[in-house]
């Protein structure tokens, strides 16, 4: 492959931010040669976030009407906005207009970039990807667009794939999945948009209820299947994470100890005694990548039960964004090079845990 690889990340909010860190952190060890990120609007709050994510190799990219607001504020940007993309190997949008991007921007660039990555709110942005559920479903030199689904997707697919599917050994076994999304508020980096008291998010979609079990169910489409499910959210005054509820009914019998087998036996699920999201929040800031569990669900096992020997009920928690972060990543290796990129990801084995 000639020339360098470059991966050019578009925002640097609740994902962004962790996202370039990584890439820049671990860029030698992944075959990256050169981590850029853009932002847009100057800030003083927002001096260190980018001086840090400068010490850690990355280069700052602004607009070229904003390179001076930048410089007279002490952050010093090295490329203009179509600079970056033109050199770019792959972009990862990690902002809530990627679609508006793809429109204004990435349809019409060719040149370098292999591949465009936007995530879970950016439906129709391009094919559904969840790390270790669909990965077999992405054609290189087809796939140029891809929507990284969001993290509470990324639990209930991996919840459907792992307990009713066994990994791909029985795909028609699933009759029907019920999910609560027991949301957390906002993010503990985020100032605004704090929730007092509960609040339900109305059915938007009369066969799937909310946007979560939508995009489960196109991500599985992608694999020919479809199944029948159908989530729910609502949203407490926490900041700590996602849970949700969750009952699938099966075709076949099964025992609380198959279940479990199964759910050890997907490196991407982690099984935890605990039941409070504060201890499991506080596991991950103690032990994970830039604070996150990168596994794509915690079960608390203690929940875990069988009814009537077909349907398995239970609860478990979202590691916020550390599988979006993951499923990011594995994207944009794969971008790069379709025959290597699981190999590279092996280096994040340690914060995939089979326990928390």
């Amino acid at each position: 492959m000639s020339g360098p690889i470059v991966v050019h990340v578009v925002g640097t909010g609740t994902i962004g931010e962790p996202l370039i860190g990584i890439l820049a952190s671990y860029g030698k060890e992944l075959g990256i040669d050169e981590v850029t990120f853009h932002k847009r609007t100057p800030l003083t709050t927002d001096r260190s976030k980018v001086h840090a994510l400068m010490k850690k190799g990355a280069r700052l990219v602004t607009d070229k009407e904003r390179h001076n607001d930048f410089i007279k504020l002490g952050m010093k940007p090295t490329l203009e906005t179509m600079e970056a993309f033109q050199r770019a190997t792959v972009v990862i949008d990690c902002t809530p207009i990627g679609n508006k991007m793809k429109d204004e921007y990435y349809k019409n660039l060719n040149g370098n970039v292999k591949g465009f990555i936007a995530q879970g709110s950016e439906f129709g942005f391009g094919k559904m990807y969840a790390r270790g559920v669909n990965d077999k479903a992405l054609k290189h030199g087809q796939d140029r667009f891809i929507q990284v689904v969001s993290c509470n997707t990324h639990n209930i697919s991996v919840l459907i794939n792992t307990i009713a599917y066994d990994g791909g050994k029985r795909p028609d076994n699933l009759v029907d999945g019920r999910f609560i999304c027991i949301r957390r508020s906002s993010d503990i980096s985020q100032d605004e948009d704090f929730s007092p008291a509960p609040v339900v998010d109305k059915h938007k979609d009369e066969t799937f209820g909310t946007h979560h079990a939508r995009d489960a169910y196109h991500l599985f489409e992608t694999l020919g299947l479809k199944p029948r499910i159908f989530s729910s959210a609502i949203k407490l005054n926490t900041q700590y994470m996602h849970a949700i509820h969750f009952a699938l009914k099966l075709k076949e019998k099964i025992d609380k100890n198959t279940v479990i087998d199964r759910l050890r036996s997907n490196a991407h699920v982690a099984v935890t005694d605990k039941k409070s999201a504060n201890s499991i929040f506080s596991f991950g800031r103690d032990h994970g990548l830039y604070g996150r569990i990168l596994s794509e669900t915690v079960l608390s096992s203690p929940t875990l039960t069988v009814r009537d020997g077909d349907e398995v009920i239970g609860f478990c928690f979202t590691p916020q964004d550390g599988n979006s972060l993951l499923s990011s990543v594995s994207a944009a290796l794969w971008f790069i090079n379709p025959e290597t990129y699981e190999k590279k990801l092996e280096i994040f084995r340690p914060y995939m845990y089979a326990e928390v």
